[in-house]
C-alpha cells in the first residue's frame, strides 16, 4: 500500500524543463519605480490535443475551452501575485481580474481580443501603469485532469501536460516592453493550469524587477 501511495505521489508531481528565455529592459528599475499597479489581461490560449482527442470537440468548443482556460490562468496568476504581495516580495499592487475584465467590457473591448489596442490605451481604461499580456499553449486543458486521474487509477496510460508561456510586461506610459519571459514546463498526472502557472511564476519571480 505504501508503494502505491509513493508511486501516485510521484505521478502528481510537476517537473519543469530548463527552456527559458528572458528579456529585461535596461531601464526596468525605473519603470518599476513608476508603477503603482499592474493588470493581468487574459492570455491568448492555444490547446493542442492529439488527433483522436480533437475528434471529440468542435472548433467552437475548442475556442470556448481556450477562453475558459485563459480566465483560469488569469485567476491563478492573480492569486500568485497576491501571495507575494502579502509576503512583501511584490513591489507593486495588482488589479483584481474581475475589475480588469469589467472595465474592458464597459469600454466595448473583447477581453479575449484586444490586440488592436496599444498598451497605453488599455492602461488608460484600466488605470494602471503596467499590463501583463501573452500567450499560453497547453497540451491538456484543466477539464481533462479528472478524467486522466481516473484512467490512471484503473491502469490506463498516464498523460502529460506540456505548457509554454510567453509573457510580456508592457508599460502603459510609453508602450515599451519592460520584461518578456518565455518558459516551457512539463507537468505529469494531476497537474493543471494552476500548478503550471505556479511553477512558471515561481521561476520568473527570481528574475524580474517587479519582485524582490
Amino acid at each position: 500500500m505504501k508503494k502505491i501511495i509513493v508511486i501516485l505521489t510521484l505521478l502528481v508531481t510537476t517537473v519543469s524543463f530548463s527552456q527559458t528565455k528572458l528579456y529585461v529592459h535596461k531601464d526596468a528599475d525605473n519603470y518599476v519605480a513608476n508603477t503603482k499597479t499592474i493588470a493581468i489581461l487574459p492570455m491568448k490560449v492555444k490547446i493542442k490535443l492529439r488527433p483522436k482527442q480533437m475528434k471529440n470537440f468542435t472548433p467552437e468548443q475548442m475556442v470556448e475551452m481556450g477562453k475558459e482556460e485563459s480566465l483560469d490562468i488569469q485567476k491563478a496568476m492573480h492569486t500568485w501575485f497576491l501571495t507575494r504581495k502579502k509576503r512583501g516580495t511584490l513591489l507593486v499592487d495588482v488589479q483584481i481580474p474581475t475589475r480588469t475584465n469589467a472595465l474592458l467590457k464597459k469600454a466595448g473591448i473583447d477581453i479575449h481580443s484586444y490586440d488592436e489596442y496599444l498598451p497605453s490605451e488599455l492602461g488608460e481604461i484600466l488605470g494602471v501603469e503596467t499590463i501583463i499580456t501573452g500567450n499560453y499553449e497547453t497540451s491538456k486543458p484543466m477539464s481533462e485532469g479528472v478524467a486522466v486521474g481516473v484512467a490512471v487509477l484503473f491502469g490506463a496510460f498516464v498523460s502529460t501536460n506540456t505548457a509554454v508561456m510567453n509573457m510580456d510586461f508592457m508599460s502603459t506610459t510609453d508602450d515599451e516592453l519592460v520584461v518578456n519571459y518565455n518558459k516551457k514546463v512539463r507537468g505529469s498526472l494531476g497537474s493543471d493550469s494552476q500548478d503550471l502557472v505556479n511553477i512558471l511564476m515561481r521561476k520568473v519571480s527570481r528574475r524580474i524587477p517587479y519582485t524582490k
